[in-house]
């Protein structure tokens, strides 16, 4: 959970966080990651902060990031994101929310019968609005569109690593 605004370095952080924490324990042998994200706000398939954030996540972690858009307006298709969503404020109903500490606790103490836990950490960094990216930036990024809606579906691979041609609906990769 952060206290500042909702960028797309935020967005990033969030994913790494999530990779460093939990995801590189459990798929260690990946060199891979899908990310599912809706097209609009901080994770934009039209940010060029999201993929210069993701390029520097892709660098970092030698990850090739797979990127998998929900058409514009389709958001709430999002079937995990609206399942968590009603556990979480079903969870906090009714408790006074005063303090992030409070928030935090209330979110990861969310658990259901069907053995959903949630997990929930304070990001106190700062993300500032209005961070611009130069076109030189953007053209280093390591990107390889899909035939199937590239504005959408594309892979980031580290700057080091040249991606093949992605297949354009893979549910594999």
């Amino acid at each position: 959970m952060g206290i500042d605004h909702d960028t797309a370095a935020f967005a990033v952080d969030a994913i790494r966080s999530w990779w460093q924490e939990m995801g590189k324990a459990r798929y260690c042998p990946a060199n891979r990651l899908v990310i599912t994200a809706d097209s609009g706000g901080s994770n934009s398939a039209r940010s060029w902060l999201w993929k210069a954030e993701l390029q520097r996540l892709a660098d970092e972690t030698g990850l090739t990031l797979i990127i998998r858009h929900l058409p514009p307006g389709t958001s709430k298709w999002n079937r995990i994101e609206h399942r968590l969503f009603s556990f979480i404020t079903g969870n906090w109903r009714g408790q006074p929310l005063l303090t992030h500490q409070v928030i935090v606790e209330l979110i990861a103490a969310t658990r259901t019968d069907t053995g959903l836990t949630v997990r929930c950490r304070l990001d106190q960094a700062s993300y500032p609005k209005g961070t611009v990216v130069s076109d030189d930036d953007l053209a280093a990024v390591n990107i390889t569109r899909c035939d199937f809606h590239g504005e959408w579906n594309y892979s980031i691979a580290p700057r080091a690593t040249k991606l093949p041609e992605p297949s354009p609906i893979d549910p594999q990769s």
